[in-house]
């Protein structure tokens, strides 16, 4: 590489000399002689040494590293340096221009130095020459030893890999200078593992040995150490690399026992799991495809084993009903196997991978069992058959218990069938084909104790009954026909083709016959002997004054046994033609519409029902009127005089209190309790005037009042049913009578009055009750 470095300095020193020369030619002939004096080469004045230092000099400080000279030879000049390193790591001698380091340089850390030279006056220092710049280069010396990029590395390769497989490939970088291949140039060793690993003078690590078994050693520590040419080495050349064994199929699965037990009963569902088996195979998951299978016994068909992939275990599911009183155990032999196994890298099999399993049945107590899956009988219409079928179920278990049989209501809801004890099917109606033409019953078949009670334990059957068909409905029309006729109609004119159905099952050689059920009639029927016959005009014109429409009786009847005849009714219609023999005028047949009862039931309870809702609106609507007549109801009365907040209408309101209450205690009377304040409970006690016991006086004395007080307080104090916070009483007992009676004008009536209040109604809603109560009729009684 040096070498190859020297030898492009000297061709490009060669170039650009040539380069030089032609320059310098095409300008000595393009110059004129006024130019030649600027052109010419001007004098040197700084004269250097060439500036390098080897870097780390062990000698002492300072280093001596060149001499800077200037042609300007005077007494007063000295040397100075400007730069970022000037007077920090280099200085100079101002008389003799001698630059010396006085730092140990390092040239992986600075290469080059770059500064500027100065000569100066020593008295104006003002720069007797131009400033010059140069450079000062380290020299390299092989001080660095190689360093991994990584101390420590990850790599994998796949379990039993071949000798020489790449593992990965490691780098170490050495400081020093690259130009120089002595103190770059690196060499790899194995330090530790190089009974299992190589590595080259690349870096590339590989395999030396191809029986690396992840199942013995998963993982391995390879440490490698990097040297330069020269042997240069330290503690950060040396690098960890973690080798981790990919696992492969490898492995056979081995069960971890010769003999597997298990105990099912016997009514347990096909397909569910009733035991699993285990294995061990130390590959890893994603490599386990462990597959199961029976190789000697006699029951494939009736066992199958599923593998769990996740847990590698194989899963036992009957294919086939288990039954205690047929079969008690089942024995056989299993093997476990993997299809995917690498047979190149896996050893011989083992014998371990086969096994014994014994599975015992266990007995239950099983719902009884039908001797067929399903059953199908066959019943003619319009009869009644003591016996259609039976059905049979049997006690599976030892104790054969008694069964009995039953049929699900909900397959059988018109009630027409019914079941014994003995399972013998019978129908107590009879069945119309033509509605029905097959019934399907569930048959329960329930255990019973010895007492005749189930047991709990029941089974069910289908059961298919297909009604057969009898000849029991008359031919009739196939379509609605309405045919019509010119009024000038010439005889043995078409009227219509007609044709016949018939509603029981219809055999490919049916032959209907036609027939006019009336000689009388201008029309007559030809039957063509294919199910078809033609209606023709017999005479010749008609009279539509006299008859409109003619009703034309048809009789058909069918070859079945019995044969049957139905009689059908044609409406022929004549009208008014033009000359084309084009319809030009007819009435309409008016169809007779007739209605089921079922309907007129139907429409009888819409009718009831709009009726009943009708008339309960009607009430509803009443009582709201009757209520804002008779004012605010009993609870908002009692709710106002608890909370009592809005100014009341003085003594004229009559909705807040019954005003005859007061009336008749003051004339000593008393007033029925009105119903709506009976119904709830008693909120506001009324006390009587206590009875008298001397003859009475002209004024009321206090000890009446003091006696009501009394009596209040008491009622008050022992009130269990009374709400907990102070409540308003209304005292009914105003005091004795006085001479001059009472002042109150609760018992004047407003008719003696001949006033007319209707000017209240003027006054705004504020006197809205003022006015209800002098400007009603007297006659008109108050309702509380």
């Amino acid at each position: 590489m040096h070498v190859l470095l020297v030898l492009l300095a000297a061709v490009g020193t060669c170039l650009g000399l040539l380069v030089a020369t032609a320059t310098s030619a095409n300008l000595a002939q393009l110059d004129t002689p006024s130019r030649l004096a600027t052109l010419r080469r001007q004098k040197r004045d700084w004269i250097w040494n060439q500036m390098h230092i080897d870097e780390e000099k062990t000698l002492p400080l300072p280093h001596h590293v060149g001499k800077i000279k200037s042609s300007v030879n005077r007494q007063n000049a000295k040397y100075l340096l400007q730069g970022e390193y000037a007077d920090k790591v280099f200085r100079v001698k101002e008389d003799t221009g001698d630059v010396f380091a006085f730092e140990r340089l390092d040239r992986e850390k600075i290469s080059e130095y770059h500064l500027t030279a100065l000569i100066v006056d020593k008295n104006t220092n003002k720069n007797l020459e131009s400033p010059s710049g140069f450079t000062i280069k380290v020299h390299d010396v092989n001080d660095n030893w190689p360093v991994f990029t990584h101390r420590i590395y990850n790599a994998t390769v796949p379990e039993m890999s071949a000798v020489g497989t790449s593992v990965t490939h490691l780098t170490a970088v050495d400081a020093d200078d690259p130009t120089i291949a002595e103190h770059t140039s690196v060499t790899y060793e194995v330090l530790k593992g190089n009974e299992y690993f190589a590595i080259d003078q690349s870096g590339l690590i590989s395999t030396t040995t191809k029986d690396l078994d992840r199942e013995t050693q998963a993982r391995y520590k390879v440490v490698v150490e990097a040297r330069d040419a020269q042997g240069l080495r330290g503690d950060s050349g040396t690098a960890t690399v973690l080798i981790t064994l990919q696992d492969i199929n490898d492995n056979f699965p081995v069960f971890t026992q010769t003999k597997y037990t298990f105990a099912v009963p016997e009514d347990i569902r096909v397909g569910s799991p009733l035991g699993s088996l285990f294995v061990e195979d130390p590959d890893e998951p994603q490599n386990r495809m462990t597959k199961y299978s029976i190789v000697q016994g006699e029951y494939r068909d009736t066992f199958s084993i599923e593998t769990d992939s996740t847990r590698n275990e194989g899963i036992i599911k009957p294919m086939k009903p288990l039954d205690y009183e047929r079969i008690r155990q089942y024995t056989f032999t299993i093997e476990a196997m993997d299809p995917t196994i690498n047979l190149r890298y896996a050893s011989s099999a083992s014998a371990k991978n086969k096994a014994r399993v014994i599975i015992n049945v266990t007995d239950v107590d099983e719902p009884p069992t039908f001797l067929q899956p399903f059953y199908h009988f066959q019943l003619r219409e319009n009869q009644k058959k003591p016996l259609i079928g039976s059905v049979r179920a049997v006690d599976p278990d030892a104790a054969r218990r008694t069964i009995g049989y039953s049929i699900r209501r909900t397959s059988d809801k018109g009630q027409f069938f019914r079941v014994n004890k003995y399972g013998d099917i019978s129908n107590e109606k009879e069945l119309d084909r033509e509605i029905y033409p097959w019934y399907n019953l569930t048959v329960e078949a329930k255990e019973l104790d010895s007492s005749g009670t189930p047991t709990g334990k029941e089974s069910i059957v289908q059961v298919h009954i297909e009604v057969l068909d009898e000849n029991d409905n008359a031919p009739e029309f196939a379509h609605p026909y309405s045919p019509k006729v010119c009024e000038n109609a010439a005889q043995g004119k078409l009227v219509v083709q007609i044709s016949a159905t018939d509603k029981d099952i219809t055999p490919t050689n049916v032959r209907f016959r036609f027939s006019l059920g009336t000689e009388h009639s201008n029309f007559t029927l030809t039957d063509n002997h294919d199910n078809t016959a033609n209606i023709t005009v017999k005479y010749g014109p008609f009279d539509r004054e006299q008859t409109k429409v003619h009703h034309l009786p048809v009789l058909i009847s069918d070859n079945g046994r019995p044969s049957l005849t139905g009689t059908s009714t044609l409406a022929v219609t004549v009208c008014k033609c033009n000359e084309h023999g084009e319809f030009t005028f007819c009435e309409e047949v008016a169809y007779q519409a007739g209605v089921s009862i079922q309907a007129l039931v139907a429409i009888f309870l819409c009718i009831l029902t709009i009726t009943v809702i009708t008339l309960l609106i009607f009430l509803r609507r009443r009582l709201r009127k009757q209520a804002r007549a008779h004012g605010k109801g009993v609870p908002e009365i009692h709710e106002q005089l608890v909370s009592y907040n809005e100014e009341g209408g003085g003594e004229m309101d009559t909705n807040s209190y019954d005003v005859s209450v007061l009336n008749s205690m003051r004339r000593g009377g008393a007033k029925p309790p009105r119903p709506g304040l009976d119904a709830g409970p008693l909120v506001y006690a009324q006390v009587q005037k206590p009875p008298r016991r001397t003859p009475p006086t002209v004024h009321g004395g206090p000890g009446d009042m003091a006696a009501v007080i009394e009596v209040k307080k008491d009622e008050a104090d022992h009130d269990g049913g009374g709400p907990p916070y102070d409540t308003l009483h209304i005292y009914g007992y105003e005091g004795s009578e006085s001479i001059a009676e009472s002042l109150s004008s609760l018992g004047t009536d407003s008719s003696d009055s001949d006033v007319d209040y209707d000017f209240l109604n003027d006054w705004g809603p504020r006197f809205k009750m003022l006015a209800e109560l002098y400007g009603s009729d007297p006659q008109e009684d108050l309702v509380y």
